[in-house]
């Protein structure tokens, strides 16, 4: 009993320890990139420009190195890393963009990579109460009928959410980002029209409904998969572990009432 007890929790160790090491593999040299990208975004942060442009530099070196040989990307995947890395590459060598205009940019590129790496909780989830308040504040304006500061509200939600935007596209459906873009499209396709107040506030309903359920959605799949194979390998051992006791118990019983009959035989 006290040898099977022994090779149960050797088991435990060996795949903890197997779990750890293909963490560790599949993150390959990510770890490196995702810590590239935020660097860069801390040199923005600094407008420290140049230092920016040289860690953007570094990351396409090093992507080139490991994009097909430490882990599967899609050719959708492949293509919105490529299209945030180059849009923050120009962001930080230019001279007309603002400040605050590089920040955002380079801001998308970060997400991305966060996005592509993170397994669950990404940065842009981390996001929602700014983008839920600014969407809530654009709401209220429409419902009291002034325009004016809806339009300011909806330029600001715009933003936040152009931002992310790339970052959706890697972490959720397919349908659900055809969702958003139909609200995006219609919001700032009539921004200007003389709408009724009511068909603009029925899109706006809809659309929180949609916003709603794309983070709770996020928050549901907050869960570590690791760690839940590591709750079922310690499920399966302690049901084995405990057959195994019931098992030995009813041989030891059997056992011990055939002898009791084999001596009243006698």
């Amino acid at each position: 009993m006290r040898f099977f007890r022994m090779v149960v929790i050797i088991c435990i160790l060996l795949f903890l320890y197997s779990a750890s090491i293909f963490a560790v593999s599949k993150e390959g040299n990510w770890e490196s990139l995702d810590h590239i990208s935020d660097q860069a975004l801390l040199m923005v942060k600094q407008e420290r420009y140049e230092e920016a442009e040289q860690f953007l530099s570094h990351f396409s070196n090093e992507f080139l190195k490991v994009n097909l040989k430490n882990r599967p990307y899609s050719m959708g995947e492949l293509q919105i890393i490529t299209d945030a890395h180059n849009h923050a590459l120009e962001a930080v060598n230019s001279s007309s963009l603002d400040f605050g205009d590089k920040l955002r940019i380079v801001t998308q590129f970060r997400l991305v990579i966060d996005a592509i790496r993170s397994e669950h909780q990404p940065m842009w989830a981390e996001m929602e109460d700014s983008i839920m308040t600014t969407f809530s504040q654009m709401k209220q304006t429409v419902e009291i009928g002034d325009i004016q500061t809806y339009q300011q509200h909806l330029n600001a939600f715009l933003s936040k959410y152009e931002m992310i935007y790339p970052s959706l596209k890697v972490d959720i459906t397919e349908e659900a980002v055809q969702r958003l873009d139909s609200h995006i499209t219609f919001l700032d396709h009539y921004r200007d029209d003389d709408l009724n107040n009511s068909t603009r506030l029925k899109q706006l309903e809809q659309m929180e409904v949609d916003l709603t359920n794309l983070f709770d959605k996020m928050k549901e799949d907050d869960a570590d998969p690791s760690l839940i194979w590591v709750m079922i390998l310690t499920g399966s051992t302690i049901i084995l572990s405990l057959t195994y006791v019931g098992w030995r118990k009813y041989i030891g019983d059997k056992q011990k009432k055939q002898s009791q009959r084999d001596y009243d035989d006698r």
